[in-house]
């Protein structure tokens, strides 16, 4: 078996990897970024909209955005309209094209100075004195065992990095959406909002969304919570009746399916030797299944916290903690409501949810974020939303 040494190796190249990549390499590090895909950015396994918190993560480029949406529409079960944003757009801003996006993050990695590969797959972790220290890999010149003084997984919902470090990663079905979507044209939406619609016949736990991607082409999809999927109830089932219903003249150019976790941040996403960041963290806003720009930020804290451990020579659990700490201030508070909201809402029935959008029709909510819409239902809704204003406030 080859042998191979880089102070860092990140295993995964999307947002999260390629972020932590990029600023360890800016740091002066040996970086190895590896990805089992043979083409970075693909498959999508996306909704591919994105907050516009994101300007403050990297310069926009035009490649990239596919739609930017002036506001969203969230449709009750019975259809009842809800709308939010206009002049203060957060969650769902831009839709990006995560094939060019993705390859731009890894891109701007490389030219950092971090090592690419592409169609290399980790297989287990090296350990040695209860630390880990590098990985396996299988690639298109062979194996390889790669030392490193610090791994990071960024290997996604499917994580497998943490669970051979010894991290209990497992979710529950409960604790995972499970996705399918269609990239539709020839249809008639609205192309200037991102919209949602929510009901149990609809995507029971979940909800569907069309989403903008230029001319007469949106992606169409939704998510189901995993403990409501079986034989023909499937997230694909659920998908193919929303589509006849709502699009039945449309073009299907593409399908993608995915799988997003619902559970909020794993309580230890370090150990010795190893720091998780991303889907693989767990770090998605578990109400709306949005994790793009929380996978950014960690990268960002990630990369700077390890190049200070490396550098100090110190790769301890206890250390690398500085990383938990700084995600937790950053945007915990953001993932620990949107689980509170998610358990709350996945609770209520059709008739209940109807209501809620009975009490804000006609209102316009300044801004698009759960916690905005949130804040405006409870105001109406006091006595249905007690325990859940009691948990958030």
């Amino acid at each position: 078996m080859r042998e191979d040494r880089h102070d860092v190796v990140v295993v995964g190249a999307g947002p999260a990897g390629s972020v932590t990549a990029r600023v360890l390499a800016e740091r002066g590090l040996d970086v190895l970024l590896i990805d089992r895909n043979l083409e970075i950015g693909v498959p999508v396994k996306c909704a591919e909209g994105v907050s516009k918190e994101i300007k403050d993560l990297v310069t926009l480029d035009e490649k990239w955005i596919c739609a930017e949406a002036k506001g969203a529409h969230i449709y009750s079960p019975d259809g009842t309209k809800v709308v939010m944003g206009e002049d203060n757009m957060d969650e769902v801003g831009y839709v990006l094209e995560r094939r060019l996006f993705d390859k731009f993050l890894a891109s701007e990695a490389a030219r950092a100075g971090a090592e690419l590969r592409i169609k290399t797959e980790a297989y287990d972790v090296i350990k040695g004195d209860g630390y880990v220290k590098g990985v396996y890999v299988r690639g298109m010149d062979g194996n390889t065992r790669i030392h490193a003084q610090i791994v990071v997984g960024a290997d996604g919902v499917e994580s497998r990095v943490g669970r051979w470090a010894g991290m209990d990663t497992r979710l529950s079905p409960s604790e995972v959406t499970t996705c399918a979507e269609y990239l539709m044209c020839g249809i008639e939406f609205d192309r200037e909002h991102s919209e949602f619609f929510v009901g149990s016949n609809i995507a029971p736990k979940g909800y569907a969304w069309v989403f903008p991607k230029g001319g007469d082409c949106a992606n169409v999809g939704l998510g189901i919570c995993g403990d409501v999927s079986g034989e023909n109830h499937r997230a694909i089932d659920y998908l193919n009746a929303f589509v006849r219903d709502k699009f039945p003249k449309g073009k299907i150019v593409a399908e993608m399916y995915g799988a997003a976790p619902l559970s909020g941040p794993l309580k230890e996403n370090v150990a010795d030797g190893l720091v998780l960041v991303g889907d693989a963290a767990r770090q998605i806003n578990p109400i709306t299944g949005g994790g793009i720009t929380y996978a950014m930020h960690a990268g960002e804290i990630a990369g700077d916290v390890i190049a200070k451990a490396v550098q100090e020579k110190d790769c301890s659990k206890k250390r690398l903690k500085e990383y938990e700490s700084r995600c937790k201030a950053k945007f915990g508070k953001r993932l620990d409501a949107g689980l509170k909201t998610k358990e709350f809402f996945f609770r209520i029935s059709d008739d209940d949810l109807n209501t809620l959008g009975h009490s804000v029709e006609g209102i316009k909510i300044a801004e698009i974020n759960p916690r905005a819409l949130l804040m405006e239902l409870i105001k109406k809704n006091p006595k249905m939303l007690l325990g859940l204003a009691r948990q958030l406030l």
